[in-house]
């Protein structure tokens, strides 16, 4: 019997169903913005929400008789085309208020928000509906923390990327059943999440937010997404410091495991302190920024002059400020704007590319490498020189004061050769496809890390609304694999997957 006949359809289909039926409700949810400010789309996105409802309850009556198995197989279809079904259905709200007619610009644009990459195709973003702007800013918020339970429940039972080593640190039981996991992690990490969510947006409110920018800016940085209300994103407050502190705060708090703020609320925090991960990404934090921040303040001709309102509390705190908001909007793959970290050195400027490399903590809302992954790698590196001097002693990777097995270290190193040839074939096929080398680097590395700004004509002050509808559909494909931990769905794309078992 062939795999494709073996594979349990229905589980897929119901869950499919379920994922439409969460669309349509905060579709409708959205549509309850659209009535509050009369933004005149309020048919159109209750229509939306109908269809992405009435799809979702069709297919999980159809299968409501499913067997309650999902294998491996399952696990790694449910996964992958469970964003791609949500980002299609997603699309409705672009296009049935006219938003974003062309069925193209809408998949990009909702494939952006749900894989919190913060790419954009709006050139006037102020000019949307504000019905609309929720909607993609809950796509965000959505594709978040949908990619936190992905983290801890699926992608260890599936061994992807050594995330095997976050999922031991995860509260609630283990054992191979993937419901228990699921189950008794997403309610707590949940309320973690909406909690940062209300808080920050209390924070922004009375920092000097309106409600509705202070709401959408907390689902942006909470997803790690970027997102924002203004053409000019967070530049817009460039004259209010601490709307950006708070913005930074919880970005920092996005870009760590989010399992480390379960256990500082139950006041564990040695656990949160003795965390390899959290450390090495604090050092990266402050070490980045010192550097950034140094060069900002003694080139202030070629940096400060590019920044509205630079010098609000003096030119020092401003470099020290977008020093650290651009190097935590990177590292965790935020993708909020400031200023145009390319019109200043260009060693800034290759400085924050690198940093599109780096990715936050396994277990948060940010994309990239991870963390973890970099961490495990560099102790296998220097113990490769250990190992050279004495071939005959047994020298584990420890991670945590624990050894790492010799299958995870593997994973994470065909990872990230996986992810690096990810990136060059993603750079030659959008120089194919007719950009300059520079902005194919960069878009390259920015949709593939879920990073949002890019370089040349993707700068941070640009969008992707001039790419041809190729590159659009290729930079959702980086988008997808990047989020989904690369394996998740390229494994699809393999002839055996599909064999005979």
């Amino acid at each position: 019997m062939s795999s494709l006949s073996k594979l349990n359809y229905k589980i897929i289909s119901h869950l499919m169903g379920l994922l439409l039926m969460v669309n349509g409700g905060f579709m409708l949810l959205s549509s309850i913005v659209s009535w509050y400010y009369e933004d005149g789309v309020l048919q159109q996105m209750i229509l939306a929400g109908t269809v992405a409802l009435g799809v979702g309850g069709i297919l999980m009556l159809l299968t409501r008789n499913h067997r309650k198995e999902v294998q491996k197989r399952e696990g790694y279809i449910i996964v992958a085309f469970g964003w791609i079904f949500m980002a299609l259905i997603g699309t409705l709200p672009y296009i049935f208020t006219g938003a974003i007619p062309s069925f193209t610009n809408a998949f990009f644009e909702t494939m952006s928000g749900y894989t919190t990459t913060g790419a954009s195709i709006l050139t006037d973003i102020e000019s949307i509906p504000r019905g609309v702007l929720f909607w993609r800013s809950i796509t965000h918020w959505i594709g978040g923390m949908g990619i936190i339970v992905l983290a801890i429940a699926i992608l260890p039972l599936l061994g992807i990327g050594g995330m095997q080593l976050f999922a031991a640190e995860a509260p609630g039981p283990g054992g191979d059943k993937l419901h228990p996991r699921i189950t008794d992690t997403a309610k707590r990490l949940w309320l973690i999440y909406v909690g940062y969510t209300v808080a920050e947006t209390i924070l922004l409110k009375i920092a000097g937010m309106s409600f509705f920018d202070a709401i959408n800016h907390s689902l942006a940085t909470l997803s790690t997404g970027g997102f924002s209300t203004k053409n000019a994103s967070v530049a817009y407050w460039n004259d209010n410091p601490m709307v950006q502190y708070i913005i930074i705060v919880f970005m920092f708090l996005a870009g760590s495991n989010f399992v480390l703020s379960y256990f500082a609320f139950k006041r564990k925090f040695q656990k949160v302190f003795q965390d390899e991960e959290f450390k090495m990404y604090t050092i990266f934090v402050i070490g980045l920024t010192v550097v950034a921040a140094l060069l900002i303040y003694f080139e202030a001709d070629a940096t400060l002059s590019s920044i509205a309102h630079p010098m609000v509390w003096g030119p020092f705190e401003s470099a020290v400020r977008h020093g650290l908001f651009q190097v935590l909007t990177i590292v965790t793959t935020t993708g909020f704007v400031s200023a145009d970290y390319t019109l200043w050195t260009p060693f800034l400027t290759i400085f924050f590319f690198g940093m599109m490399f780096l990715g936050g903590c396994a277990g948060s809302t940010a994309g990239g490498i991870k963390i973890m992954r970099h961490l495990i790698m560099i102790k296998n590196g220097i113990l490769e020189f250990k190992r050279t001097l004495h071939p005959h002693a047994i020298l584990p990777v420890r991670y945590n004061r624990k050894a790492v097995p010799q299958p995870i270290v593997f994973n994470i190193l065909g990872f990230f050769i996986l992810y690096m040839l990810s990136f060059i074939i993603g750079t030659l096929v959008f120089s194919w496809l007719g950009l300059d080398f520079k902005t194919a680097l960069g878009a390259a590395a920015s949709t593939l890390g879920n990073v949002g700004p890019a370089l040349g004509d993707l700068g941070p002050v640009d969008n992707y609304a001039y790419l041809p509808d190729a590159a659009k559909w290729w930079s959702s494909f980086l988008m997808l694999i990047g989020r989904l931990e690369l394996f998740t769905v390229l494994i699809l794309l393999t002839p055996f997957f599909w064999r005979n078992r």
